[in-house]
């Protein structure tokens, strides 16, 4: 059972991890492109019409690779996670389900629409068209993130005679505190994407001396948004989640924090090494009274340490969700400085000719990527060792008609068709980066464009 249990959080982690580097960038994208539809239809400036088509191709691309990585999560349930899928199927399955019959579906719809019926819907329906994505694609992620909050946080629930859990609540489910926390959190993470991918390709046209006049309006839009949605993510919606997992998870805060002993005034660790054996930090560099203020709002409260909590209820691997925490918390400050400057640059006039920034710029569009899955890695391991806090452990929820060897190989298969859909997503976007912006000819067709 061990093996199975361990192949099969591989697997789902691989898969999940892999499924989510597409939907971050398309609920990212989605509300850029509603602004640039937005301004061509106020302004019937052709800047901004050429710019939503040539992002709505990308995002067509993303949405695609994104859907064809995200159905294998869904039989994982069943194969993997049978007896996790007995238990709470009847709560997790009503977001679950209407995920995909509501969001999805509208998204779905809508997006054949935005990518290619702009002459025939016309420029107020092209518009409504992409706004439909847009919330199609918000409302997928708020369903699914409603169903994670329920195993971080469980609340709406009653127990069944047989033991399995059942909805008691439908409204207490859906508008879980922790669930609006985290999706304000992931949203605004998804436009860090977003902006940074749209100001990356600003920047490589800017070195490039091509495309000038889309060049400077990706690097305008892309650094504005970053530069709010960077904010947004440290503060209000990170600082609330912190407080949240503070209040609810004690015992992730102090893996995530590596803080092993409990007391008050507690500092904030900014580098060092967990030494889980020795139950200390090693060669810190620290902040007093930070942790206590960021957790509790006041620069003496007290925060329990792990040594509060029994043993088996600490996350299993420790340095991994320090490490995994302490990088996305890293990278999220590296981000406000750097859209910082770049604004400051813009506003300037000089971003477009500050030739290091743009390689800076141009160069750092993967780290949202990173920073994401590290986020999202802190969330997951700090859960542990419950599937659903404190309801039921990770061990209880693995199938047990499935051997470690029959999950392996699926993974395997994993890898391998993963790689080829990377492969081929990769040079689909680059191909359309090659061609760069296009515009409406008279008869309808496409013509690149040569500033």
């Amino acid at each position: 059972m061990e093996d199975t249990l361990f192949w099969s959080r591989l697997q789902f982690g691989f898969t999940i991890t892999y499924h989510y580097l597409f939907p971050q960038l398309t609920m990212g994208l989605a509300w850029i492109i509603v602004f640039f539809k937005w301004k061509h239809l106020r302004t019937g400036d052709e800047r901004f019409g050429n710019a939503a088509r040539f992002w709505a191709r990308i995002f067509g691309i993303n949405f695609a690779v994104g859907v064809v990585t995200g159905i294998p999560m869904e039989f994982q349930f069943g194969t993997n996670w049978a007896a996790f899928s007995k238990f709470s199927g009847n709560i997790i399955g009503q977001t679950l389900a209407m995920e995909g019959m509501f969001a999805f579906f509208l998204e779905s719809a809508m997006i054949g629409a935005m990518v290619w019926g702009e002459k025939r819907l016309g420029p107020r329906n092209h518009f409504l068209a992409t706004l439909g994505v847009a919330l199609g694609s918000w409302l997928s992620g708020y369903f699914i993130l409603a169903t994670n909050a329920f195993m971080q946080h469980p609340v709406g629930y009653s127990t069944a005679v047989d033991g399995s859990l059942r909805l008691a609540s439908f409204s207490g489910f859906l508008l879980n505190p922790w669930a609006m926390i985290m999706f304000l959190h992931n949203q605004c993470a998804a436009l860090v994407t977003g902006s940074f991918v749209v100001t990356a390709v600003g920047a490589l046209y800017a070195l490039r001396g091509k495309h000038a006049e889309q060049a400077s309006l990706f690097l305008k839009t892309g650094t504005l948004v970053g530069l709010i949605s960077c904010v947004l993510v440290a503060f209000p919606t990170g600082d609330q989640q912190a407080k949240m997992v503070a209040q609810h998870q004690p015992v992730s805060l102090a893996a995530m924090e590596g803080h092993f002993h409990g007391g008050t005034n507690v500092e904030l660790n900014f580098i060092g090494q967990p030494n889980v054996s020795e139950e200390r930090i090693d060669n810190r560099i620290y902040m007093p009274y930070a942790l206590s203020f960021l957790a509790f709002g006041h620069l003496h409260a007290k925060v329990q340490g792990l040594d509060d909590f029994p043993k088996d209820e600490w996350p299993t691997n420790i340095a991994l969700l320090y490490y995994a925490f302490h990088i996305m918390a890293g990278l999220g400050t590296i981000f406000i400085l750097l859209m910082a400057l770049a604004n400051f640059q813009r506003w300037r006039g000089r971003l477009e000719k500050s030739r290091g920034l743009l390689w800076a710029l141009m160069l750092a569009f993967p780290f949202p990527y990173i920073a994401t899955t590290a986020g999202w890695m802190t969330a997951e391991l700090g859960r542990q060792p419950w599937i659903i806090f404190h309801i039921l452990r990770t061990g209880q929820g693995v199938s047990d008609v499935v051997s470690g060897g029959n999950v392996l190989f699926t993974l395997i298969g994993f890898t391998g068709l993963y790689f080829v859909l990377g492969v081929l997503f990769l040079f689909l976007v680059a191909r359309e980066i090659a061609h760069g912006p296009q515009s409406i000819s008279a008869d309808g067709k496409m013509e690149v464009s040569h500033d």
